[in-house]
């Protein structure tokens, strides 16, 4: 509760009717005013004065993650409001006072919590039904199954284009290494090292990687903030996803241009020149 108070054993179906706003409500409805002691209404402005503000509580979304905080309101359920003259609003009202959703929070949570609450439900009113019974964590991560889902998928495809990647480097360097297997014998021949050898290979290798992500980095840019939307806790352009998957694409490039270079620097120079 950020200002004013909760409700109370006090707030009953005789006394005043009370809600508590969210920040949201009191600032497109009572800008610039302290809500607290307030009245509204629903409907008609006959009703205007149906419920009297006692809290401010903090925004915070209730379905959508991705979505802007609402103008909010809570009621206790003791208070039905019987004042609407109005068939249809009179039967939302009583629909209203259903109980869709029951939290219990526990300084720590026994075993038998389910049966401990079932229990105590029947006790307060045996005519309550409790379909349902899991973890907060549980009702939480349902909002974001479809994300999961999407994350997923992308995580798929992004390892399967790594792997293409790879491979397809690897292919190019092979056949690199394959059209100069004489001019790799010459110069092995004439004083070449290893390291020199595979500096060669590595450096037409990092000319590919570099050019791949200097068209890779700003496609992904553009990439990112066309589905900025579908995204929860990360930006489209977020920096430091771009630079990891910036250091693993180079490290599999390097790897997969690491394996031709050293199979070069193992050539024979006496038998690359008589193949040539």
């Amino acid at each position: 509760m950020v200002r004013g108070r909760n409700f109370s054993e006090h707030d009953t179906a005789i006394s005043q009717r009370v809600v508590i706003v969210n920040q949201a409500f009191a600032k497109q409805f009572f800008p610039g005013q302290d809500p607290i002691g307030k009245h509204f209404g629903i409907g008609k402005p006959q009703y205007s004065g149906a419920f009297e503000i006692c809290g401010v509580f903090a925004d915070f979304k209730m379905t959508h993650a991705r979505g802007k905080v609402e103008p909010l309101f809570f009621r206790p359920l003791s208070q039905q409001f019987t004042g609407y003259k109005e068939i249809d609003a009179n039967a939302a009202e009583q629909a209203s006072m259903f109980v869709n959703f029951i939290i219990l929070d526990f300084a720590a949570a026994p075993k038998d919590a389910e049966t401990l609450a079932r229990r105590t439900l029947a006790q307060i009113d045996p005519t309550l039904s409790a379909f349902q019974f899991d973890a907060y964590d549980t009702e939480v991560a349902a909002n974001f199954n479809q994300d999961r889902l999407i994350a997923r998928l992308s995580s798929l495809f992004g390892v399967l284009a790594l792997v293409l990647a790879s491979v397809g480097l690897y292919g190019v360097m092979s056949y690199f290494v394959a059209r100069r297997t004489g001019e790799i014998g010459v110069r092995m021949a004439l004083g070449a090292s290893r390291s020199s050898v595979v500096s060669l290979v590595l450096r037409g290798a990092l000319i590919q990687i570099v050019l791949g992500l200097a068209l890779g980095i700003p496609a992904a840019l553009f990439a990112g903030r066309a589905v900025a939307s579908m995204l929860y806790g990360v930006s489209g352009t977020d920096p430091e996803s771009f630079a990891g998957a910036t250091l693993l694409l180079a490290a599999c490039a390097t790897v997969a241009a690491l394996l031709p270079a050293r199979r070069a620097a193992s050539v024979d120079p006496m038998r690359a020149l008589r193949n040539e």
